[in-house]
């Protein structure tokens, strides 16, 4: 079959009249091949694209992690804010766009790697694309050198405590400090295997290690840096992927807070935006997650210039906080994850909070709650792009709400 692709789906995919999913192709492409469930896995480009570029990455035809290497960084950048403005015009919402945020090449400080033992030796990497097949990926274009340098180590952890009937994953984020490791799925840890990680953990400099869940060795507290405040988060807690990243986001929450002296910090996670807006306001937080708000906590503690930090663990999607909760706040931020906050933003809606700032990963319930708002008389200001997810179809942004 020969086909002309007509858009980029949200995956990244070209997609053509049928429809038919093309990988790695974009829009005005003619491209030929077979087509099998509705996809045309292996195309052939006829005619390509003047936004097509030769990808930069050695292992981009067998990992899956990148989807968008072969187009123009100006093309995925205007794609990814077109995704985010067809999210809002499917919501009759519109408003002014702040310049996008790009995190640069070798900037991504986490990532989970998969880890398959083999009869000799260990594979550790990244999934072909729709597959379980593990690529090694030794020279990733975005990682941290210093993660990718700790690929052999991570081969060989896989290689003394690995089954051949699984695939591990390898949760590894660069602290201020070191390497914090976090796995799952390996073999049950005894005490024998405790000792010997315990040992290789110490031998190989890693500031902490952590066996599905448990911490077994910490060289050091695994510290990230909010603002004034240092923060040690629990075993494969939530971390913005790149720094520059999270420095454009609490940048983009501070501006949409503005001056306000009291603020509510919802979803707040280990303290990412609370604690550098504790420079300038008294900071309330709240997280489902108790070690989370725990690390927050211990964080604002030992931090000097900040003012008061308080902390609830509490459900936001089953137990929100109410007008009357939120009646005491100049400000509220909101970060949820992909599913959006419902529940809440309605509850805000509701509210007479002045302003809020939105940190969102889905452009589609970012909308959606944008229009909840929007329809109970705030107004949408201006959105950002975030792109810190380089080549992936991954879109993150910033808003200003106000009343």
């Amino acid at each position: 079959m020969t086909l002309t692709i007509t858009r980029l789906g949200h995956h990244g995919d070209g997609i053509a009249e049928g429809p038919v999913f093309v990988p790695r192709t974009l829009p005005g492409e003619v491209v030929e091949g077979e087509i099998a469930q509705g996809r045309l896995a292996a195309p052939r480009i006829l005619t390509p694209s003047p936004e097509r570029v030769a990808a930069p990455c050695p292992h981009y035809k067998a990992c899956g992690g990148c989807a968008l290497q072969h187009a123009r960084e100006g093309f995925v950048t205007g794609w990814k804010e077109s995704v985010i403005r067809q999210a809002l015009a499917a919501q009759g919402l519109d408003a002014p766009f702040h310049a996008p945020h790009i995190s640069g090449l070798h900037t991504r400080r986490r990532a989970t790697f998969s880890g398959r033992r083999l009869k000799k030796g260990a594979l550790v990497g990244f999934h072909a694309r729709a597959s379980d097949t593990v690529a090694s990926v030794p020279d990733c274009l975005i990682l941290r050198p210093e993660l990718t340098a700790a690929l052999p180590l991570l081969e060989d952890l896989v290689t003394m405590a690995g089954s051949r009937k699984g695939e591990m994953a390898l949760s590894l984020t660069l602290s201020d400090v070191g390497l914090d490791l976090s796995v799952t799925c390996g073999k049950p840890l005894d005490g024998p295997l405790q000792a010997t990680l315990g040992q290789w953990a110490g031998a190989n400099g890693l500031a902490r290690l952590a066996w599905d869940g448990e911490v077994i060795a910490q060289a050091a507290p695994p510290l990230q840096t909010f603002g004034r405040a240092k923060v040690a988060p629990p075993p494969g807690a939530f971390l913005q992927a790149t720094a520059d990243a999270q420095e454009a986001l609490q940048s983009a929450v501070a501006k949409a807070v503005g001056d306000a002296p009291r603020v509510a910090d919802l979803f707040a996670g280990c303290g990412t935006f609370a604690l550098p807006l504790a420079e300038g306001a008294e900071v309330h937080a709240v997280e489902s997650v108790a070690e989370m708000l725990a690390a927050l906590d211990h964080g604002w503690r030992h931090a000097t210039g900040l003012k008061r930090v308080t902390h609830e663990t509490r459900d936001l999607f089953r137990n929100p906080l109410l007008p009357e909760d939120l009646a005491r706040f100049d400000a509220v931020v909101i970060d949820p994850p992909r599913a959006g906050a419902e529940a809440q933003v309605r509850a805000l809606a509701d509210s007479a909070v002045p302003r809020i700032a939105a940190v969102s990963c889905n452009p589609v319930t970012f909308a959606r709650d944008a229009k909840i708002l929007c329809d109970a008389g705030y107004r949408l200001d201006w959105v950002q792009m975030v792109d810190q997810f380089r080549f992936s179809p991954h879109v993150e942004l910033a808003a200003a709400f106000a009343r």
